[in-house]
This record gives structure tokens, sequence and C-alpha cells, in this order.
């Protein structure tokens, strides 16, 4: 995979937290950075892939029903 510069302006603050960061892991602040954008991308990707999967049942039909609804909202509250 080829490799690019990017140039972005971030708060002091936040760089600090990211050198330190660095020196704790013992690798540079390139490193850090890259492996926080791959955290970001597979997250939102994730997110973005699941709301079009939605779109894609709800276009054909495809809703869940008051039961199914009541069922998953008593699981979800009742877990805590």
């Amino acid at each position: 995979m080829s490799k690019e510069n990017i140039t972005f302006q971030i708060d002091s603050d936040r760089k600090a937290a990211l050198d330190a960061i660095a020196i704790h892991c013992n690798c540079d602040r390139s490193y850090i950075l890259n492996e926080a954008v791959a955290a970001y991308l597979e997250r939102y990707q994730w997110q973005t892939e699941e709301i079009q999967k939605g779109i894609a049942e709800a276009d054909t039909g495809d809703f869940a029903d008051d039961n199914e609804v009541k069922a998953t909202f008593a699981r979800l509250t009742n877990a805590y």
C-alpha cells in the first residue's frame, strides 16, 4: 500500500496527548495517528454499511412488528 503525506491542524493539547501516547508505546506520532484513523474509519464504515442494510430492508418492507420492538426494548432496558 502506498503512503501519502497529509497535513492538518490540531489543538496543541491533542498533539501533546498524542506525543505522550507515542512515548508510552515506544513508537512515533505517525504510527499513533495511523492507528487512530484506521479505528475511526472502521467504526464509521461499519455504521454506514449497517445504515445501508437497514434502508434496503425498509425498501423491501422488512420492518420489526410491535412484539419484536417490545421484546428488544425489554431486553435492552432490563439488562442493566
